[in-house]
């Protein structure tokens, strides 16, 4: 199942999506996210948030939820389920073509790591996950969740790891990519 979902993901990983995936990318990283970062520190009074932060602990989680306030939390609520649904899918869509074009063209088609098209997954399922629970403490705060406290550190400590593995594995693909396309031609 997981080698015939990465072989569709290859299908349509064609060079015109990449780099339309790849404008739209650079186009939140350079205009939406400088606006969504401002807008949220504006709605919640803090630089501080679970989503930007490798690292935190479910006190920490506590006391961002206490410094925004009521406005603020909804706010941040409002934006987990606007933009940081979009966000995600973008950055999917970039990793999944990416990945995908560039291991077709570096990795034989029998290559049992053609699957590694599929672990933008690992990022976008963390990321949902992270926004979901951070969410649940939000709304609920001061009512304190300790299961989902507990577990919204975690998920963006994974979906951290996942995000950055992903943009490493890109990055190594294309210097194997362009490693081939230059010695290749030297012969």
């Amino acid at each position: 199942m997981l080698n015939q979902l990465s072989q569709m993901i290859n299908r349509f990983s064609k060079t015109w999506l990449v780099l339309v995936s790849l404008f739209i990318f650079l186009y939140f990283i350079i205009s939406i996210l400088p606006a969504q970062s401002a807008k949220a520190s504006s709605n919640t009074g803090s630089v501080s948030s679970p989503d930007t932060s490798f690292f935190y602990s479910t006190r920490d989680l506590y006391q961002m939820a206490d410094s925004y306030g009521v406005d603020g939390r909804a706010a941040y609520i409002r934006a987990r389920f606007s933009f940081d649904l979009i966000w995600p899918l973008v950055y999917t869509l970039f990793l999944l073509t990416g990945i995908s074009w560039l291991t077709q063209r570096v990795l034989s088609p029998a290559s049992p790591f053609q699957i590694i098209n599929l672990f933008p997954f690992l990022a976008i399922i963390f990321d949902l996950f992270e926004n979901l629970s951070t969410s649940f403490v939000m709304a609920r705060y001061p009512t304190l969740s300790p299961l989902i406290g507990f577990l919204s550190p975690l998920f963006s400590g994974l979906k951290w790891i996942f995000v950055s593995t992903n943009f490493l594995l890109l990055l190594i693909l294309c210097a194997l990519y362009l490693k081939k396309k230059f010695f290749s031609k030297q012969k």
